[in-house]
């Protein structure tokens, strides 16, 4: 295993200078590259060609619904407390699940799935197990498939937990985002200490082998000192992964973040504290920055990955099955195949007619280039292992001596070198290192290599700190 340092600095210069808008790089290229009238035969040449190369997969099942709306949330989310929504919804569902699984190798091994939303607990138990046997019945899954779900720890029970765990789930998550009674009545999201707390312990009882908690800030109200309180009591509850995300305000792409009063939330310099504050506080309790926004314990898979130089970035965030195809299930999902990215129909009633028709239920996709392929190795080496070997790239994709990094990438040179200059990046003959410096910043320096965003001057994308 590699050695890979740990500390961050803070240089308040730096972080004003480069906090602008870029994308998070869960894909590349980003997700705002994908276009309407894209059809389904790219899709299915590249499931034949992940069926040729016995690629394992990665599923995922996206429940839209939720009870209540949480005023931050930048998901695709259909709010209602009518629980006959679920019932139709889970029929067009395993409806697409046999839809794509027809394409798939039976013996193509599922390492991974995940079911997110929206409120997958939204769903009672009966109707999980229905759709848990649907996928089991149309998919080969690995004996140690790591299988998650994300849950709503307001409406939980602890025999629910025990029902989810029994169907073989191992992985749970739930959104603490902040532990202050004001901020959760500013954001719409009441979940007093107890219920987080006991919900965690219910977890832990049951048997669940990881755990994941969401914090965020930058939401209304939040200041250094209360902050402080949140981060001490997530540490107090143990969980083994802690992903602490920027809110992004956008209430012009987001309409229910106009519930927030902009003048509740805390400054850009009070941001920044709180994320100093943050990592000093979490890394001190002995959690591993994963890099941007992500803790593990030392020796959770993502901490294990990163070291042995094998962590990887995909629609759901950082993983340990960089090999895989995702597919995504349900409205709006997104599948990351081969060589192209899709995304499912936005609008319920789009979504359906699709599968009544027998049609692939897709309303946007891209195909990537050679160049799009090369760009995405570059961007996620360094957005997950924080340096990048040039000589394996040019072996990798077989860049020539008439065409190495280096000729083929003069055009970033000149940023690369600001970004050297301004100590974010260290430049050796055939190496790209991060310092501590640029760990923040890796989506900035990311961002060099990223063509689109040259050409992107809207403000789509959330700020980078």
């Amino acid at each position: 295993m590699r050695t890979l340092s740990q500390t961050v600095e803070f240089d308040l210069g730096l972080l004003h200078k480069y906090n602008r808008p870029v994308p998070r790089y869960t894909s590349y290229p980003p997700a705002t590259e994908l276009h309407e009238g894209f059809d389904g035969s790219d899709f299915r040449r590249a499931i034949a060609l992940g069926n040729s190369q016995n690629t394992p997969l990665s599923l995922y099942c996206h429940i839209p619904f939720c009870d209540v709306p949480c005023y931050f949330c930048g998901c695709n989310t259909i709010i209602t407390p009518r629980k006959d929504f679920a019932e139709p919804y889970l029929q067009y569902l395993m409806r697409h699940i046999a839809q794509v699984a027809a394409l798939v190798d039976r013996d193509r091994l599922v390492e991974q799935m995940h079911w997110g939303g929206g409120t997958p607990n939204y769903l009672t138990i009966e109707q999980i197990t229905r759709l848990w046997e649907c996928l089991q019945g149309h998919f080969t899954f690995a004996a140690d498939a790591e299988l998650s779900i994300e849950v709503n720890p307001r409406s939980l029970a602890k025999e629910y937990l025990q029902d989810l765990k029994n169907l073989g789930f191992n992985r749970i998550s739930f959104g603490i985002q902040d532990f202050n009674p004001q901020v959760q009545e500013a954001i719409n999201r009441i979940q007093p200490e107890e219920m987080l707390f006991t919900g965690m312990r219910w977890m832990r009882e049951v048997g669940f082998e990881g755990v994941n908690v969401d914090l965020i800030y930058g939401l209304p109200f939040q200041t250094l000192d209360t902050f402080k309180e949140t981060i001490s009591k997530t540490i107090a509850l143990n969980p083994d992964r802690i992903a602490l995300f920027n809110f992004a305000y956008m209430p012009w792409l987001k309409p229910l973040q106009k519930r927030i009063v902009p003048e509740s939330l805390p400054s850009a310099e009070d941001k920044l504290a709180i994320v100093q504050m943050s990592i000093e506080r979490l890394t001190a309790s002995g959690y591993v920055f994963i890099g941007m926004d992500h803790f593990a314990k030392p020796n959770d898979e993502l901490a294990i990955a990163q070291r042995q130089g094998q962590l990887h970035r995909n629609f759901q965030g950082y993983t340990t099955k960089p090999e895989s195809d995702l597919i995504g299930f349900g409205m709006t999902s997104i599948s990351m195949l081969q060589n192209v990215y899709t995304q499912n129909h936005k609008r319920l009633k789009d979504f359906y007619q699709a599968i009544d028709a027998d049609e692939l239920p897709i309303e946007r996709g891209v195909t990537l280039s050679d160049d799009d392929i090369l760009r995405r190795s570059i961007i996620m080496e360094l957005m997950c292992q924080f340096q990048l070997s040039q000589p394996d790239i040019e072996s990798k994709y077989h860049l020539t001596c008439d065409r190495d990094f280096a000729k083929y990438f003069d055009r970033e040179r000149s940023q690369l070198q600001q970004l050297a200059a301004d100590g974010l990046v260290q430049l050796e003959r055939d190496q790209i290192t991060v310092t501590p410096a640029g760990r923040l910043l890796i989506r900035n320096i990311a961002s060099v290599f990223d063509t689109y965003m040259q050409a992107d001057n809207t403000n789509r994308f959330s700020q980078s700190v």
